[in-house]
């Protein structure tokens, strides 16, 4: 079976996972984050990606990116694996595969979506039981969009600086969406969408996408298609 093409229109955000191989483990140590971390900086600006939002658990890790240059993704995603598994190979003294196979992602409609994204990828230690509060996570970008911590890896999008003008306060208005759980249908759709390369977003943002990358973004109906009447 071909694969399903990928759309990467510049300046539309896109949620990434990258999985381990059999949900095998892909950090075992700090080292290995600061690692992946400093590399994901370096292809990002090397194929002009910003990095939004991200969280590196134990075995895999989410982005909320938008490319500026065509396919740019796709080639930090390429660069930034193949680096990686040579340093962790090298590193645990182990051979083969590291990543279960190419890296998941949607397209993401800024103005409804977008945040909740965020919202989203930053709960992802607390849904997994690892911390009480995203602030305890070292390893995600909560303590950059809520809490101030600088980064030279974070650029952030232009719906998250229109919460508030000033600094401090949107970083408490930031921090005030997390005081309400995201919705468990949204979470089923953002899952869905990336799990299946589609779109996340309403109907028109959807025809706009299908319009301008020649794609789908919705599932297609199972079973053979039906005659047209006579």
């Amino acid at each position: 079976m071909s694969r399903k093409p990928r759309a990467n229109p510049i300046g539309i955000p896109q949620h990434v996972i990258q999985r381990g191989n059999n949900r095998q483990a892909c950090f075992a140590a700090e080292q290995d984050f600061i690692a992946y971390a400093g590399w994901l900086k370096d292809y990002a600006k090397k194929f002009q990606v910003e990095i939004h939002a991200w969280v590196f658990m134990t075995n895999h890790v989410h982005l909320l990116c938008t490319p500026q240059e065509t396919n740019a993704i796709s080639q930090m995603m390429q660069s930034l694996g193949r680096q990686y598994v040579r340093y962790f190979n090298y590193t645990y003294k182990r051979s083969g595969t590291l990543w279960e196979g190419r890296y998941k992602s949607c397209l993401v409609q800024t103005e409804d979506y977008l945040l909740q994204l965020y919202h989203y990828i930053e709960l992802n230690p607390v849904r997994a039981n690892m911390v009480d509060a995203p602030s305890e996570y070292q390893w995600s970008s909560y303590q950059i969009n809520a809490l101030g911590k600088a980064s030279t890896l974070c650029t952030p999008h232009p719906a998250y600086l229109a919460i508030h003008p000033t600094e401090k306060a949107r970083q408490a208005c930031y921090r005030a969406l997390f005081k309400h759980q995201l919705d468990t249908q949204i979470i089923e759709d953002i899952r869905q969408a990336t799990h299946k390369g589609m779109a996340i977003g309403n109907n028109k943002f959807k025809d706009d996408i299908e319009k301008l990358t020649n794609t789908n973004t919705r599932p297609q109906k199972m079973g053979r298609p039906t005659k047209p009447i006579a």
